[in-house]
């Protein structure tokens, strides 16, 4: 049976984040995406207007429909708003233990809009971060998580992935992009060692849905048979090329373009040749 990404998470109407960035990027990778909606969003490239969770019965029912019937190898989470919802994926992750989970910790929108209540942060590290394969945040997340705060250097972003580290999770990736250094530096934190990975920081001004395109792409590989560090430096790379072909949507922040490959067609079979090299199933 096809091998299924799936992601938790709440829904953006614009189409740059959330459900609808994870699953293009899920697609990019040429593998298949589900998706159970936490939440609704009203929001564009300017702001998030409202963001409502849906019903206990309907997570449930839709955890419940996908888990049963699909081959669901690896499971990204992204926007989850309360504590119930937590811990009803939190129940669904320990009943169906899919071989991976990413969660990327999503706490506040592109436009400065707080997704969660505070009681919600503390749920997810009760709940969630010990199911974690790897937590995904960025450096104000981080500071959440971990108490380590001001996160100003690839040092502090250490600290915090250790910090994070200790509540149970087995793996924590501390993103470095919105820190003012030369390079974007993402620090890897396992129990066994520290890795750094570094790509250009890019002068772009369309940036919205990195954080969903990027644990989706992290995800979707480690479910297609590659290690952490290579799944990781391989999604990093992606979403670099994504981000430098944002697309110029709406009048605010526009989102990264995970499709950026079909420009061409010599861009579109480099793509797919390089996925081949990888060696990766299902491609």
């Amino acid at each position: 049976m096809h091998a299924t990404t799936l992601s938790i998470a709440g829904s953006d109407s614009s189409g740059g984040a959330g459900i609808q960035a994870d699953l293009k990027a899920i697609a990019a990778h040429g593998g298949y995406g589900a998706s159970v909606i936490t939440a609704l969003t009203a929001q564009n490239t300017q702001t998030v207007t409202l963001a409502e969770s849906v019903s206990k019965a309907m997570l449930e029912a839709q955890l419940r429909a996908v888990f049963e019937d699909l081959n669901v190898v690896a499971v990204k989470s992204g926007m989850l708003p309360t504590p119930e919802v937590i811990i009803t994926v939190a129940h669904a992750l320990r009943e169906h233990a899919p071989a991976h989970y990413v969660l990327d910790p999503v706490m506040i929108s592109k436009s400065g809009y707080h997704l969660i209540p505070a009681e919600s942060v503390s749920a997810l590290v009760s709940h969630l971060l010990p199911l974690a394969s790897l937590v995904t945040p960025n450096t104000h997340e981080a500071e959440a998580l971990s108490g380590v705060s001001p996160i100003r250097t690839v040092a502090d972003m250490e600290a915090a992935g250790r910090r994070i580290l200790a509540s149970g999770a087995r793996a924590v990736l501390v993103k470095g992009g919105h820190l003012d250094h030369a390079e974007a530096v993402d620090v890897l934190v396992t129990p066994d060692h520290c890795e750094t990975f570094a790509a250009p920081r890019l002068d772009v001004r369309h940036t919205h849905g990195t954080g969903c395109t990027y644990s989706a792409a992290i995800a979707t590989r480690l479910g297609q048979g590659q290690d952490l560090s290579t799944a990781i430096c391989g999604a990093k790379q992606f979403l670099t090329a994504a981000i430098a072909a944002g697309l110029e949507v709406g009048q605010g922040i526009g989102p990264t373009n995970p499709f950026y490959f079909l420009a061409s067609p010599e861009a579109a079979e480099a793509w797919v040749a390089s996925m081949r090299a990888e060696g990766r199933a299902d491609v």
